[in-house]
């Protein structure tokens, strides 16, 4: 499997499902570290910096950690997300992924981020300081 080199993003993301006719609300547009957006016929998808998110009035899960893998990849590379994925799932880690054109994102739950990165680096994936 391939041997990766992950940063460790600042603050915590939420995870927010809103109305999929909906607008992006403002909130959802502010920082500049990560922000991913997703609309499908189901939802409008929101990750975003978790104190952006208003207390009240959406569905959302609160308290991850995202991990940036470093890039960029081109799109003939393979196994960049399973070699993270597969290390986790196996130490029962949930992790939400979102690839992007140069790279991939994994959120896990802040509480599993010391976990996920002994997990990882013993699977030889190497972080940033």
């Amino acid at each position: 499997m391939r041997k990766l080199t992950l940063s460790i993003l600042p603050g915590q993301y939420a995870v927010c499902r809103l109305d999929p006719n909906g607008p992006i609300p403002h909130w959802a547009l502010i920082g500049d570290e990560f922000i991913s957006l997703t609309r499908t016929p189901y939802e409008l998808s929101v990750v975003c910096c978790e104190d952006n998110v208003p207390q009240e009035g959406y569905q959302v899960e609160r308290g991850w950690k995202c991990l940036r893998v470093d890039g960029p990849f081109d799109f003939s590379v393979a196994g960049v997300h399973v070699s993270l994925a597969i290390p986790l799932a196996e130490a029962n880690i949930s992790v939400l992924a979102i690839a992007t054109y140069e790279t991939d994102h994994i959120l896990v739950k802040a509480e599993d981020l010391e976990r996920a990165r002994q997990v990882l680096e013993r699977a030889g994936h190497h972080f940033r300081t």
